[in-house]
């Protein structure tokens, strides 16, 4: 993805960002597919030791 930021100084150091509307989307989009990954892989992380059971046993004991 490339992005297209036009840098605004202020007292000669580098103070605000401003970027096309569709590339702000865009990288929004992506941060949120980061955070979404990142909880996954937590997600998995801390279910790492709990036996897994297969979908037709659970559908068994549920009577389905």
């Amino acid at each position: 993805m490339s992005i297209h930021p036009q840098i605004i100084e202020k007292d000669g150091r580098k103070e605000f960002v401003v970027l096309p509307y569709d590339e702000f989307l865009r990288l929004q989009e992506e941060l949120e597919d980061y955070h979404d990954l990142r909880l996954l892989r937590e997600e998995k992380a801390s279910a790492g030791a709990e036996p897994t059971r297969l979908l037709d046993e659970v559908l068994k004991e549920l009577g389905e």
